[in-house]
């Protein structure tokens, strides 16, 4: 698995080197705007919409570099509010007082002086993907693993009427994780973002309002 994720944001929050292929108009502004990729749109998007991120509030990134949702989230959640990031590439950049990062996989989370403050949080986030191979069915799966281990996080680490945002390829497992996160929360709603790539089997499942256990 941590083969899969080690090139999740080469693929997916990339974007920002210029002269790529994949750059277009959201990659350039991303960099005036001084983002590390154009991903911060999707989470904009999701955030003007759903109104996800209070100020304050505790926000767990899954996936976090190359550092975009990083620096969006802690404008959201104010200097009262604090964003933690966990990936298994370094985040390359300066960050905000309120930001911590720690380079890690997903599945060693043994780091209790990172993860005791995390703990309660109110929002957790996962825009991880594969690396993909250009089969479908495979790629879908790949998604519906790192899914699957975000809604983990969330059973461990989100606090109640808390929300989650997770990305997720379309695939025949999206029915099954989308059954498994309404059962933990009051709202779920299914949305693509407009500053996803036409071509992208990309969506993401935004859910509010965790239930008590």
């Amino acid at each position: 698995m941590a083969a899969r994720k080690r090139g999740a944001k080469s693929v997916n929050r990339s974007g920002a080197a210029g002269g790529s292929k994949w750059e277009d108009h959201l990659t350039r502004r991303a960099r005036a705007e001084n983002y590390p990729a154009r991903s911060v749109y999707k989470l904009k998007e999701i955030q003007q919409k759903f109104r996800i991120i209070q100020k304050g509030d505790v926000v767990l990134d899954l996936g976090c570099a190359p550092g975009s949702w990083l620096l969006y989230a802690s404008k959201q959640t104010g200097p009262k509010g604090h964003v933690f990031g966990i990936d298994i590439q370094s985040v390359a950049m300066d960050l905000p007082a309120n930001v911590t990062v720690i380079q890690k996989d997903i599945l060693d989370m043994t780091d209790q002086a990172f993860f005791d403050p995390v703990s309660g949080c109110r929002v957790v986030l996962s825009d991880m993907a594969p690396a993909t191979t250009g089969r479908k069915d495979v790629d879908a799966f790949r998604s519906f693993e790192l899914c699957r281990m975000a809604l983990e996080t969330v059973d461990r680490f989100l606090v109640a009427n808390g929300h989650f945002v997770c990305k997720i390829f379309q695939g025949n497992d999206f029915a099954r994780f989308e059954k498994q996160v309404k059962q933990r929360f009051k709202e779920s709603r299914v949305f693509k973002p407009e500053s996803c790539r036409k071509q992208s089997k990309e969506i993401y499942i935004i859910a509010k309002q965790k239930r008590s256990t």
